[in-house]
């Protein structure tokens, strides 16, 4: 009975943080920013070593979209149905708690906009950028077995992980819309995570950093380059009991200025968003997670909404 209290109170952390994975990789070219924009509460939570996850989730997203000012794109709107299935394991590193993340997704995409001055439309669909991630927990969340776990009580975590997107999604250079982004990123990142009783709030600071797409859009410019994307994100969650647990969330990112054949476009990111996530478990093994977020503010003018929902499945460490 202890076992299946204590489960309950983190049963479903990792859904949201996939779907939002996924909408960012299909923007493409249309936003570089958006890979940015996944929020992810609970990211760095203490888990019993030798658990398994299996995930399948569903976003929405619609909106307009910001393309580099030298791109002669203008008044894009976008409508995006993303889905993503991910394996997730939770690890021992050496008496530290971690976890290593498998992340497929795929997206249909469907836009309008003005391409020098006609209108143009564009309809899609295909797998988005495929991504690999690693969390350590570096003080506050040693590696426990299940039975251990009964008498884990957090205070203050202090983690990081490192996320790698490879060049693996749908991608054309002939057309100005893509799926896939044709180059690597990885995205390095610090978290830190304090409970109070019931409420915990989280803050995480990362960085994108991308190699150069080498097949852009010939019409625009044989090479493109980004600057890195800087990524803060804060979680303030309150922990309903029996499973269920709600979090209020920010995100903020700046920089992701593009070069295209050196010339520099005046396109850096300084954009706010804010939302919502609630989570409860069905089961032992089975969770439900719906989130949602929302631009406040937009340097570049990328006003889009997304709203999605994920289940969970997990398995193991004698569960």
């Amino acid at each position: 009975m202890v076992l299946t209290k204590l489960w309950r109170s983190f049963a479903g952390f990792q859904l949201s943080r996939f779907t939002r994975r996924g909408v960012g990789a299909v923007l493409g070219m249309a936003s570089t920013s958006a890979l940015a924009t996944d929020i992810d509460p609970r990211a760095y939570s203490n888990i019993p070593v030798g658990l398994n996850f299996l995930i399948a989730g569903y976003s929405y997203t619609k909106g307009n979209v910001t393309f580099a000012p030298s791109v002669p794109i203008e008044n894009g709107k976008m409508e995006i149905h993303s889905s993503v299935f991910a394996y997730v394991r939770s690890l021992d590193f050496w008496g530290k708690s971690g976890k290593v993340d498998i992340i497929i997704p795929e997206a249909w995409m469907s836009g309008q906009a003005d391409f020098l001055g006609q209108p143009k439309s564009r309809k899609i669909s295909g797998f988005a950028d495929p991504a690999f991630r690693l969390y350590v927990n570096l003080f506050g969340a040693p590696a426990l077995s299940m039975k251990e776990f009964a008498n884990y009580k957090q205070d203050t975590i202090i983690g990081a992980s490192l996320a790698v997107f490879a060049p693996g999604g749908q991608y054309d250079s002939q057309k100005l819309v893509n799926i896939g982004t044709n180059r690597w990123s990885v995205k390095p990142e610090i978290g830190i995570s304090k409970a109070w009783g019931p409420w915990t709030a989280e803050f995480a600071a990362g960085v994108f950093v991308y190699t150069d797409n080498n097949q852009f859009v010939p019409v625009i410019a044989k090479n493109l380059q980004q600057s890195p994307l800087y990524n803060f994100q804060g979680h303030l969650i309150y922990s309903f009991g029996k499973g269920v647990w709600g979090a209020l969330d920010a995100n903020y990112y700046t920089g992701g200025r593009t070069t295209q054949d050196g010339k520099v476009a005046d396109n850096l990111q300084q954009n706010w968003r804010v939302g919502g996530t609630l989570s409860f478990a069905l089961n032992q093994q089975n969770s439900i997670k719906l989130f949602g977020n929302t631009v406040v503010h937009a340097r570049t003018g990328s006003f889009f909404d997304t709203i999605g929902i994920a289940w969970q499945y997990r398995w193991g460490a004698g569960l």
